[in-house]
């Protein structure tokens, strides 16, 4: 823009990278006539706290309890591609039981994150009601996670070849519980908000995107999905079990704010029927690939010795991450969360690049 000079002495000030009230790291470098501000230039896309640094001096298990600082309303995804990336790094096999845990868990956080996504979009329409229901069902949500957990947000319960414990007696059981009672609380959304008048005159036909438009852009998840393009990661570029259940891909060709909606509404329902497929079939055996423990540590190494396994405690043994790169993604609420990894041969990553959704 085109600044007007009053002074030839203008100021220039970096305010941030900071956590304001806001959901995201914010900076702004703002032009100053004496007090007057004249521009302001925000600049978005900050990590909290230098996450990615702090991957590449840290090995995997020290690292894990960070990852769920990166989104807070969808921590399993954060979780599921740190140790995603190691064991496509080393072909890490995961045992069945603990990849049908993984996804239910996976399916959960997607519901949590939609909820809160939808509470506040119809808070900002000027409909406040639904705010106040979604915290309804979130806080089941977060029981569940709880109860096999231990946490209610910062679980810090997915490990490399599995998940750190088994679920809890009684805990499928709650869980089908819920799936029945989310299915009637997302009918009562839709008949509160779907064909409400107020409600469509202020998202229809409003915030397009074409398809041409979200592909140009980089935009992925729901709204890529509701400009047209019928792409989700769970389905084109399969991780976990999802290719052994039943479920279809949601999108809309509209490519505005009310396919938007219609994206994640029904996206949530699909969840509950992934959910529900997955706890049914779930099968036995362990939940940890406990081979993982002694990756690359040669038979008679001090792991084994008879100090280390019944006199002492002595932290958990670690493996080296192999000298080659990949990038591994998976489907997040928000769209597409990927890892750049590059290992040389030690137990701290060379490279952790985040490429975060969006």
């Amino acid at each position: 823009m085109s600044l007007p000079l009053t002074r030839k002495d203008l100021m220039i000030v970096n305010m941030g990278p900071q956590h304001p009230s806001m959901h995201g790291v914010l900076r702004l470098i703002v032009t100053l006539d004496g007090e007057d501000v004249i521009d302001c230039e925000p600049i978005l896309g900050y990590l909290n706290r230098g996450m990615e640094k702090i991957a590449e001096n840290r090995t995997i298990i020290q690292y894990l309890p960070y990852v769920t600082r990166w989104d807070y309303l969808a921590t399993m995804f954060t979780e599921a591609i740190t140790v995603n990336a190691p064991e496509f790094l080393e072909n890490i096999q995961i045992p069945q039981r603990a990849s049908y845990i993984r996804v239910i868990m996976l399916e959960l956080s997607r519901i949590a994150s939609h909820l809160l996504w939808l509470g506040p979009f119809m808070a900002d329409l000027g409909a406040q009601t639904p705010f106040f229901y979604i915290f309804r069902e979130r806080e089941l949500i977060y029981v569940l996670f709880e109860a096999a957990t231990g946490m209610r947000m910062m679980h810090n319960y997915f490990r490399i070849g599995g998940v750190a414990a088994d679920l809890p007696y009684g805990w499928i059981d709650k869980c089908l519980d819920f799936c029945d009672y989310f299915l009637r609380g997302v009918v009562e959304y839709q008949q509160l908000i779907t064909q409400n008048p107020i409600f469509l005159e202020r998202v229809e036909g409003v915030g397009f995107i074409s398809g041409e438009e979200a592909v140009n852009w980089g935009l992925s998840g729901p709204m890529l999905r509701a400009s047209g393009l019928q792409w989700d990661l769970r389905k084109v570029d399969p991780y976990e079990s999802y290719n052994q259940f039943d479920w279809k891909v949601q999108w809309q060709k509209e490519g505005d704010s009310l396919a938007r909606y219609l994206v994640r509404i029904g996206e949530m329902r699909e969840s509950i029927k992934i959910i529900q497929q997955a706890v049914e079939k779930i099968p036995g055996g362990p939940y940890e690939n406990l081979e993982v423990q002694r990756f690359k540590k040669e038979k008679n190494s001090e792991w084994n010795d008879f100090e280390y396994k019944f006199l002492g405690k002595k932290p958990s043994p670690n493996f080296e991450l192999s000298r080659q790169e990949l990038y591994v993604r998976v489907e997040a609420p928000k769209g597409e969360l990927g890892i750049y990894l590059v290992g040389d041969d030690s137990l701290f990553p060379w490279r952790w690049k985040i490429r975060p959704p969006g």
